[in-house]
């Protein structure tokens, strides 16, 4: 009876040291097309999504229409999303990122349209009582005021880019996908599963940078909750044990 080989490679192991050492140049070009296509998705599909709103926000007719379109995109599979744009983009990276950018529409379109609806009146009043003319009123009161809304649908079309991204690889433009799918289609175990969890890395990272940029760009929901004064307990107001300013610091 031979020994099992010492190599992990050799033994096909799914946690293999030998493979990070041994294929880091090619896993780092797989992140690195990963995230690129990742970015360049999503700022397409913001940059197409920001007018499409802000004209279903104008235009009440344009709603219907807006959503509707935005929500049949959604709902073509991926494969035949590629298959209908390979005539325009051919086996090439652009086919990929339109593909994305047109699936991150639902997402974007629909919550940068709830922020927007949920701007209070008092605040575009206060605004056009200042003198604000549409175009001011829009940039430095709506916008900001929407942006906490906006930036939930921009992380969760990030992160479902990075998962769709993966999908590419049947053009050859998939990043870590193309690594999957040819760990599976040779069962080599480590490759799957290493670039199966730089995926999920990846998603994280983007999520918890977009959650850290909200938090920079928003201060004033920070400040308004340091500010909020402590509630007091039902049984407290009940039983009359609020407390009594004294004067004097605990």
């Amino acid at each position: 009876m031979t020994a099992p080989p010492d190599d992990c490679l050799a033994r096909n192991d799914w946690i293999c040291g030998d493979y990070l050492s041994s294929r880091r140049q090619i896993l780092l070009d797989a992140v690195a097309e990963h995230v690129q296509l990742t970015v360049v998705s999503v700022l397409l599909g913001l940059v197409i999504a920001l007018p499409l709103a802000l004209l279903a926000r104008r235009r009440r007719w344009a709603r219907g229409p807006v959503l509707g379109l935005t929500t049949v995109l959604y709902t073509i599979p991926s494969l035949a999303m590629f298959s209908l744009l390979l005539p325009l983009y051919g086996l090439s990276a652009a086919l990929v990122v339109a593909g994305l950018a047109l699936y991150s529409l639902t997402l974007l379109v629909r919550n940068i349209l709830a922020g927007l609806d949920g701007v209070p009146a008092e605040a575009k009043e206060a605004a056009r009582g200042m003198g604000y003319g549409p175009l001011r009123q829009l940039l430095a009161v709506e916008l900001p005021l929407a942006l906490p809304a906006a930036m939930a649908g921009l992380r969760i079309a990030t992160v479902s880019a990075v998962a769709l991204t993966t999908v590419g690889a049947i053009v050859g433009h998939g990043g870590l996908g193309n690594l999957i799918y040819a760990g599976m289609n040779s069962f080599f175990k480590a490759q799957v599963l290493t670039a199966s969890v730089l995926c999920v890395l990846i998603a994280v990272a983007f999520d918890l940078l977009l959650l850290g940029a909200e938090r920079l760009l928003t201060p004033w929901r920070r400040a308004g909750a340091r500010r909020r004064p402590p509630r007091a307990r039902p049984a407290d107001r009940a039983e009359g044990r609020l407390p009594v300013a004294t004067g004097r610091r605990p």
